[in-house]
C-alpha cells in the first residue's frame, strides 16, 4: 500500500472514530438529560407579566410574556377580521390550542375573509399530517413550506433555509411577531416573548408575508399585491433573514447595536451558540464596561444545543459577561434591549441556524418607553434565574469538558 493510500485510510478511520465518539457524546448527554427530567421534572411554572402596552410613534404596541394571553388576543383579532388574514408559523401543534387556531382561520374564510396560511413542513413533521392539510373552501389559501431543502448541496439560494418565522397580520393594521409557536405546551408552560403592533408599522410584517407567499406559492394560488409603506416610521422596522437571496442582516443588527452600547445590553435567547464575530462583539462590549447579561435556559428542549454553546462560556465569563440560567421552564424568547433606547423582538436565536440558515424576522424598535417595558420583563425573568459564576463554571468535571469539546465541534450544524 502506498504512503498516500495509508494516509487516506488513516484519515478515514480517524474521521469515523471522531464521528462515532461525537455520536456517543450526544447520546450520553441526551440520556442523562432524560434521567434528570424523570427525577426532577420541571414545574413549568414561571413569573409573567400582564400584557404591557406602549405607544411607539403612531403605533400601539403590546408585549406578551404568557402564551395564553397572547393566543386569546390573536384569536380575538382573527375573529374580528373583515378583509384579509396572513398567518405564517413554524409549528402549529395538533392539539386543542392548534385546533382553536385552525377552526378560527377556517371560520374567517367561511365568512368571506381572504385567509392566507403558510406552515413549515419540517417544523410540523412530527404532528398528525392531516392537521396541516386544510379544507378546500373559498377564500382559504394555503401551502406548506417545502420539507426538502437541497440548496445546501446544490448552492441554489431558492432551496435554502427553513421557514422559522411567526407572523400574523389582520386587515393591514394589526400584526403579531415574536418567538411563540402555537400549542398547548407553549400556552402555559414555556416562557416566550411576542409583540402586537396596531398601526402603520404593521405594513412591514404584511409585506414580509406577501414576499414569502409570492416566492413559494403553487401556481394555482393567487398572487398577492405588495402593499408598500403607508408611512415611513424610523422608530419601528422589520429586519429579515432571507436565505433565498443570501441576505442575513439580523446578525449584523445584533452586533451593530452591541458596538453602540454604552451602559447595558440585556439579551434573552432560547438557543445560544455564538459564532466568532458575535462572541467578539459580546466580549468587546463587556470589556469596555457595558453591563452585558445573557439569559438562557439552564436546560432547553434541545439539550445538545445547550452543550454546543457551553464551550463559549469561559471566554464570556472571563470578559465580564453575566450568564443567567432560567429555571423550571423553557425560555424561548429572542430579545435584546440596549441602553434603555433600542430593543428587538423576533424569531432569530443567536445560533447558526437562525443567523445563517433560516428565514427569520425581527422587529427593531427605537423607543425609550418600549425599552423600559423590555427591561421590566428582563428584570422579572432574573427573579426566576440563577447566575452562573466563573468559579462555578471552572469547577465542572473533566468529563463535562470533554463532552463540550466533542459536541462543540458540531456547533456549526445547530
Amino acid at each position: 500500500m502506498s504512503t498516500r493510500a495509508r494516509f487516506l485510510r488513516t484519515l478515514r478511520i480517524g474521521a469515523l472514530a471522531l464521528i462515532g465518539t461525537q455520536a456517543a457524546a450526544l447520546g450520553a448527554v441526551t440520556s442523562v438529560d432524560e434521567m434528570r427530567k424523570r427525577r426532577m421534572p420541571p414545574s413549568g411554572k414561571f413569573p409573567h407579566e400582564a400584557p404591557i402596552h406602549t405607544q411607539v410613534g403612531d403605533n400601539h404596541t403590546t408585549l406578551y410574556t404568557y402564551g395564553r394571553d397572547l393566543y386569546d388576543a390573536m384569536l380575538e383579532d382573527i375573529r374580528k377580521a373583515h378583509k384579509h388574514i396572513y398567518f405564517e408559523c413554524f409549528i402549529v401543534k395538533a392539539d386543542e390550542t392548534g385546533l382553536e387556531f385552525r377552526d378560527a382561520l377556517i371560520d374567517a374564510a367561511r365568512r368571506g375573509v381572504e385567509t392566507y396560511i403558510i406552515l413549515d413542513t419540517w417544523g410540523n413533521f412530527n404532528q398528525d399530517p392531516r392537521f396541516r392539510h386544510w379544507p378546500e373552501i373559498e377564500h382559504l389559501h394555503t401551502f406548506n413550506f417545502p420539507f426538502v431543502r437541497t440548496g445546501i448541496l446544490t448552492g441554489r439560494s431558492r432551496d435554502k433555509g427553513r421557514d422559522h418565522r411567526k407572523i400574523l397580520t389582520i386587515d393591514g393594521h394589526t400584526g403579531y411577531i415574536g418567538g411563540y409557536n402555537i400549542g398547548t405546551l407553549y400556552a402555559r408552560h414555556w416562557r416566550d416573548t411576542h409583540m402586537r403592533i396596531e398601526g402603520p408599522g404593521t405594513w412591514e410584517l404584511e409585506n414580509s408575508f406577501i414576499h414569502m407567499w409570492n416566492s413559494y406559492r403553487k401556481q394555482d394560488l393567487p398572487t398577492l399585491q405588495d402593499s408598500g409603506a403607508h408611512d415611513w416610521d424610523p422608530d419601528i422596522s422589520a429586519i429579515e433573514n432571507t436565505p433565498a437571496r443570501n441576505i442575513y442582516p439580523i446578525s449584523s443588527l445584533y452586533m451593530s447595536m452591541l458596538a453602540r452600547a454604552t451602559t447595558r445590553a440585556w439579551i434573552t435567547m432560547g438557543y445560544f451558540i455564538p459564532d466568532e464575530p458575535m462572541l467578539e462583539s459580546l466580549i468587546r462590549a463587556a470589556r469596555r464596561g457595558v453591563d452585558v447579561r445573557i439569559l438562557i435556559p439552564e436546560y432547553s428542549n434541545h439539550i445538545y444545543a445547550d452543550w454546543a454553546g457551553r464551550g463559549y462560556y469561559d471566554d464570556l465569563l472571563r470578559a465580564g459577561v453575566h450568564i443567567w440560567l432560567y429555571q423550571e421552564a423553557m425560555v424561548h424568547a429572542k430579545t435584546m434591549t440596549i441602553d434603555g433606547r433600542w430593543s428587538t423582538v423576533g424569531t432569530a436565536n443567536i445560533d447558526r441556524l437562525s443567523l445563517r440558515g433560516n428565514f427569520e424576522i425581527n422587529m427593531e424598535i427605537f423607543d425609550p418607553d418600549f425599552a423600559t417595558a423590555m427591561e421590566q420583563i428582563f428584570t422579572m425573568d432574573l427573579t426566576n434565574s440563577r447566575e452562573l459564576t466563573l468559579q462555578e463554571w471552572r469547577r465542572r468535571s473533566r468529563l463535562a469538558r470533554v463532552g463540550e469539546r466533542l459536541i462543540g465541534m458540531l456547533a456549526p450544524l445547530f
